[in-house]
């Protein structure tokens, strides 16, 4: 019989009603050693920015590979590209023409804007870049936007995620499926805050070095001036930074996990400004074009407010707090895909698994072609014991987002829910060839020996 109650939103099996999360390390550890072991014995490149001899595991094929296989994951666990085509369209166009001055002009870029509400910018290391709802608001102009996407492409051209990974320094990583591993181990609700939208990134991508940061900005600022920005975005964005950090240091949290903040990068900024760069000065700033672009995000400034509200009382298990903040922000942006799935995890949290539900499917309506409201779905869908609705969900999750095995062992369950043993079997068969070490694969072992399918 199918045990009830034990699915979280991730999908893990919870057994005794302790939460592992879905890697531990050994897992991790042994994930990640398979992957320097396929990419081929230790070889040299040339750093493209640098011109010196490093070592390096991964070619500029795999980096795009590992970029396109897994930023769609990250993507979607952001909820996907905000709903302004023209704001994606300009933030395209800005950093297009800074990474046609880079030193790797050749690399896939792309650029856009995600629903996330946290505080972050992160690029992988074939160019995909995002900026989140988050940071946008908290720009001043367009040259700032400059510095902020020139630093990511900085990282992308130093090519600071496979120089680390090339060293051996996965265990900063999380590159397997996007989305299935939580840091939290010993929370079920940060799972449910970050595991599939939240604050993923710091999560996904790889903890730069200061050193990382510092050459990062000052290959961001090159690019920029190059462009035909002003140096000052640069420096305006360090300063906008630090007051984030003084004042609100809850809301860039992640940014700072990830791209490691100081006062020095600052002054640095400021001193590379009046060395090298004062006849720059006077370049554009483009302050009314960045106005220009950004208006429809600032008339839901008070909504996106109000979600980032929410989501760190969700961290601290308030969530009926939490929930006052999301109907809030719907109130003020009632078809915001981003605030309707917050509110589904919220009620997920309290185990409101009706009103999950609608607020996922309300979700789905929005932005049909988004994959994280359809997992949400499902999820809510398995607890209300509505097997059949779910299969279809995981199975459409599956088509659109390929490559997270937790949906194929829900896929399992969903199937053994209504009695399909054969089929169930076959998908928790599959499960087993990617996983064989969590409680997951051990329930889906248990099922497959008790079903005589494994002598």
């Amino acid at each position: 019989m199918l045990l009830k109650g034990l699915i979280d939103l991730d999908g893990k099996y919870l057994g005794n009603g302790y939460n592992e999360p879905y890697l531990n390390r050994r897992n991790f550890l042994q994930y990640t050693t398979s992957v320097v072991a396929g990419v081929g014995l230790t070889s040299c490149a040339t750093n493209p920015v640098t011109g010196e001899s490093q070592v390096m595991l991964m070619s500029e094929q795999e980096e795009v590979n590992l970029d396109q296989k897994n930023s769609p994951h990250q993507f979607s666990a952001d909820y996907g590209e905000a709903d302004d085509p023209e704001l994606n369209w300009y933030i395209g166009q800005v950093g297009k023409k800074i990474a046609s001055v880079s030193h790797r002009p050749k690399m896939p870029y792309s650029f856009r804007c995600v629903n996330a509400t946290y505080v972050n910018a992160y690029a992988f290391p074939g160019g995909s870049i995002a900026t989140t709802r988050g940071i946008m608001l908290n720009l001043d102009n367009e040259a700032e936007l400059a510095g902020l996407l020139g630093h990511e492409v900085g990282h992308v051209n130093a090519r600071h995620t496979a120089s680390r990974m090339s060293k051996s320094v996965l265990a900063q990583l999380a590159i397997v499926s996007i989305s299935t591993y939580v840091g939290t181990q010993d929370s079920n609700v940060a799972s449910i805050a970050t595991g599939l939208g939240g604050l993923g990134a710091g999560l996904l991508l790889a903890k730069y070095s200061r050193d990382d940061e510092r050459q990062a900005d000052k290959l961001g600022m090159d690019y920029m001036v190059k462009a035909g920005h002003t140096p000052q975005g640069m420096v305006g964005l360090m300063e906008e930074l630090q007051k984030l950090l003084k004042h609100q240091p809850s809301s860039i949290k992640t940014m700072f996990a990830t791209h490691p903040m100081s006062l020095e990068r600052y002054n640095t900024a400021n001193k590379r400004v009046i060395d090298k760069y004062a006849k720059f000065k006077a370049f554009p700033n483009n302050r009314e074009r960045y106005k220009d672009y950004t208006a429809n995000l600032r008339k839901i400034k008070i909504a996106i407010e109000n979600m980032q509200a929410g989501e760190k009382q969700m961290m601290l298990k308030k969530f009926k707090v939490a929930e006052g903040h999301f109907l809030t922000a719907l109130n003020k942006a009632p078809r915001d895909y981003a605030g309707l799935v917050m509110m589904a995890k919220c009620h997920f949290a309290q185990k409101n698994y009706i009103h999950a539900k609608r607020y996922a499917e309300e979700a789905k309506k929005v932005k049909p072609g988004e994959a994280q409201a359809v997992h949400l779905a499902g999820m809510a869908k398995i607890n209300l014991r509505q097997f059949v609705s779910a299969f279809y969900d995981f199975d459409k999750y599956e088509e659109m987002l390929p490559g997270n095995p937790n949906t194929v062992f829900l896929k399992g369950i969903s199937l053994e829910g209504q009695g399909k043993k054969q089929r169930s079997a076959q998908e928790y068969y599959r499960y087993l060839q990617i996983d064989r070490n969590s409680k997951q694969s051990q329930y889906a072992y248990n099922r497959l020996v008790s079903w005589g399918y494994i002598k």
